[in-house]
């Protein structure tokens, strides 16, 4: 799996699921804001399988030596 998650994107993905999932754990929403480990872990891995569907990536472009 190459990386296809950049930094601010990554981080973005990270708060959000972290948020559902203490929203979910206080009770505040049901159970659907479990779906936010979903975010965390595309975040954590820096790989989203939707994105190479879709053709898009938000990584920096590697730069080759030389």
């Amino acid at each position: 799996m190459k990386a296809n998650v950049g930094g601010i994107d990554r981080a973005l993905r990270i708060v959000a699921g972290l948020v559902l999932i203490g929203l979910t754990l206080g009770g505040q929403i049901g159970a659907w804001g479990w779906i936010g480990i979903v975010p965390v872990l595309t975040g954590a891995f820096r790989f989203c399988p939707l994105y190479p569907l879709l053709g898009l990536s938000t990584c920096p472009i590697e730069r080759k030596p030389g």
